[in-house]
């Protein structure tokens, strides 16, 4: 999918802009992975496939955190103040004609769990970007530069390809990304991180089905004992045979019909053996992996077995304070950064605790034990509960 990668970055390295500012690193770590994941067979298409559309607990994993990231609410402000209308503030609440603010921001969310990587595109006028767009982190590429620092997009459809170029003004593309230790452009995702989960936890739903359609265990075992001594059946006896338990007695609309066996058959009961018992743990203990690869407490998701918490509003506290607000704190950020390079304007966009329902038991701590500090001085109160300065004239 990123073959056009080693025709494209040749064309454009010559072409780059000088940068006044570059890491010495840069040059020879730029080719390093230059334009392509380090996925292996494991690409995005596939982890999306396997472990979002083919799996109930990544699916739900990923649904449950851009969901709930999206739904925080969002404060605007600056050093001097905090914003109650601001053109940025109106370009987040309406990115675009078709999505509104938990739209946009849950795709973006979901892009970077199923990927490592997600991409804003944003449509620019003559006074700054007047729509948003989170593009699909499959269709995109980078295209690296001899310094190291990417000096195009490409993004291809269908075999055609558009290239957004990265010159000295505002880039049109923010990229944001998951830390990866061991790629200089692209993201690691949970996905990647549990991939061997997903597999094990796939595999184990296939092996279910398949017991179901054997009525549901492996119930049983006919013995043959011939009145002459004999323990085998003829060629016609096995095949009616064969063909009675297939059409009579296999499957679930058949469950618990007697069965008439003639001379010299006998049924031997079966159960669980250990190992089939043990088969169902490991996919329990593949579900809370795939659980703890995304950052969601595995009774959330309605898995059993798991005692971290004492009891289900710790771990949705946990869930917010270790996984939500950290995601939400880095990408509003970055896009926070971005759009400031239109107007050159350092703006501060972030989640707004005073409005997270599960945090509400911890923020009015902090607001007594802060508010009670007679030592503190209001600024210096406002500061630590991420306030802005009072506005001259305030009260």
């Amino acid at each position: 999918m990123f073959d056009f990668l080693k025709r494209s970055d040749v064309e454009t390295a010559q072409a780059a802009p000088s940068e006044v500012k570059a890491s010495a690193t840069g040059k020879i770590a730029a080719w390093g992975a230059a334009g392509r994941t380090v996925w292996g067979a494991r690409d995005a298409a596939s982890l999306t496939r396997v472990g979002f559309t083919a799996n109930p607990v990544g699916f739900r994993a990923v649904k449950m955190i851009a969901e709930a990231a999206a739904a925080l609410p969002l404060v605007l402000q600056d050093e001097q103040r905090r914003y109650e209308t601001h053109p940025v503030m109106d370009l987040i609440q309406r990115p675009n004609g078709a999505q509104g603010r938990a739209e946009l921001f849950e795709a973006l969310f979901g892009q970077l769990l199923l990927t490592g990587n997600g991409y804003v595109e944003a449509v620019g006028g003559e006074d700054g970007p007047v729509e948003l767009h989170v593009l699909r982190s499959d269709r995109m590429s980078i295209v690296p530069g001899a310094d190291g620092w990417p000096v195009a997009y490409d993004y291809t459809v269908g075999g055609r390809k558009h290239r957004f170029a990265v010159g000295e003004s505002a880039s049109p593309i923010c990229h944001i990304k998951s830390f990866h230790p061991q790629d200089d452009h692209y993201g690691l995702s949970p996905m990647q991180a549990a991939a061997t989960a997903l597999d094990v936890h796939n595999a184990a739903s296939r092996w279910s089905k398949a017991l179901l359609d054997n009525a549901a265990r492996p119930s049983g075992a006919i013995v043959y004992r011939g009145a002459d001594g004999q323990s085998q059946l003829s060629s016609d006896q096995y095949d009616r045979l064969l063909h009675e338990m297939e059409t009579q007695h296999q499957g679930a609309k058949n469950a618990g019909r007697p069965m008439l066996l003639e001379g010299g058959l006998d049924w031997k009961p079966m159960g669980f053996s250990p190992s089939d018992m043990e088969f169902l743990k490991t996919k329990e203990g593949a579900a809370r992996e795939i659980a703890t690869a995304f950052g969601v407490p595995p009774m959330l998701l309605g898995i059993q077995g798991d005692a971290t918490y004492a009891n289900y509003q710790e771990a949705n506290r946990a869930f917010y304070r270790l996984t939500v607000l950290p995601l939400v704190t880095r990408v509003t950020g970055a896009i926070a950064d971005w759009l400031g390079d239109f107007s050159g304007e350092r703006i501060d966009l972030k989640p707004d605790l005073d409005q997270v329902p599960a945090l509400a038991s911890e923020r009015d701590a902090q607001w007594k034990r802060v508010g009670e500090a007679s030592f503190l001085t209001d600024a210096e109160k406002r500061h630590l509960l991420g306030l802005p300065a009072l506005e001259v004239g305030d009260e």
